[in-house]
């Protein structure tokens, strides 16, 4: 008997490199709510959500922001957005 119970064991885990940590939360307007936008180094989205949610409050805390999105580096995470979203949009560079 294999002390399994009667339910199948999970299959073997397999190493993979994780996905980098989220480095930018960017607040963005898009077409009337605010969103957040957790990025990595290298600006590739990693989460977005509502920037009225208390996870944005906790992860500014004690961060200052920088206004605007308009050099390069953002044009393929934020080429959805206008010019005028993009640059009254503000970026925290988070702690991590």
């Amino acid at each position: 008997m294999n002390q399994g119970f009667g339910i199948e064991r999970p299959p073997a885990h397999h190493p993979e490199e994780h996905r980098p940590v989220a480095r930018y939360l960017v607040l963005i307007e898009s077409g009337g709510p605010l969103l957040a936008l957790l990025l990595t180094e290298k600006r590739e989205l990693v989460a977005n959500f509502d920037a009225g949610s208390e996870e944005v409050a906790l992860m500014t805390r004690g961060l200052r922001s920088t206004i605007g999105t308009a050099g390069p580096e953002w044009d393929v995470a934020l080429g959805g957005h206008s010019a005028d979203e993009r640059a009254a949009a503000q970026v925290y560079t988070l702690d991590v």
